[in-house]
């Protein structure tokens, strides 16, 4: 059981029956009134976040959190499938809503991590870049800059994302999967 103090930046603990994390701790201590933890905690479910305030009689159970290598293998209307990274025979599928706006950027063979709580999978934590070929994109117009140099392509996965006009299709480029932006242009075509 974990008290009040316990809880530091990247714990899991169990609240109401779900998992959260510690994003955020601070011990206030404020005159003539009880110590008070004040944490901003993610649901790992879910994914909300909230800012709560926890007091010194309150008490927490460890939340067991197990984070596998898993490989994702194709997406079909809304449903994804994954496999062990070890062991091919071990698959799960996972709704959209579970692997949320990270599915734009799944292809085949991905590497991802699958966050489990009770013997069942939450969440899916994917590479933080991932390197992806440009499908299609209109020719860069040299000297057009007043759109401060960019245009939309759309990369293999069918996202659209917004490159630089240098950016040519059959180029690979690399997007962060966090913000969905062009980092950098990994392999010319």
């Amino acid at each position: 059981m974990f008290s009040y103090n316990d809880l530091k930046i990247g714990t899991s603990f169990i609240l109401d029956g779900e998992p959260y994390e510690v994003l955020e701790y601070e011990f206030l201590r404020m005159q003539q009134r009880k110590p008070v933890a004040k944490t901003k905690i993610k649901n790992l479910i879910t994914g909300k976040v909230m800012e709560k305030n926890f007091h010194q009689n309150e008490s927490f159970e460890e939340a067991d959190i197990v984070k596998n290598a898993v490989v994702f293998i194709y997406g079909h209307r809304g449903e994804y499938w994954f496999r062990d990274k070890d062991d091919p025979a071990k698959r799960f599928s996972l709704k959209e809503e579970v692997v949320g706006q990270s599915s734009r950027f799944l292809k085949p063979n991905t590497p991802a991590v699958a966050v489990v709580f009770r013997n069942r999978v939450i969440n899916i934590t994917m590479p933080v870049k991932v390197e992806l070929e440009v499908k299609e994109t209109p020719p860069g117009e040299r000297g057009n800059t007043a759109q401060s140099g960019t245009k939309i392509a759309v990369l293999e996965t069918g996202v659209k994302v917004s490159v630089p006009l240098f950016v040519n299709e059959g180029d690979i480029v690399r997007i962060n999967t966090e913000s969905g932006e062009y980092v950098e242009r990994v392999k010319k075509s």
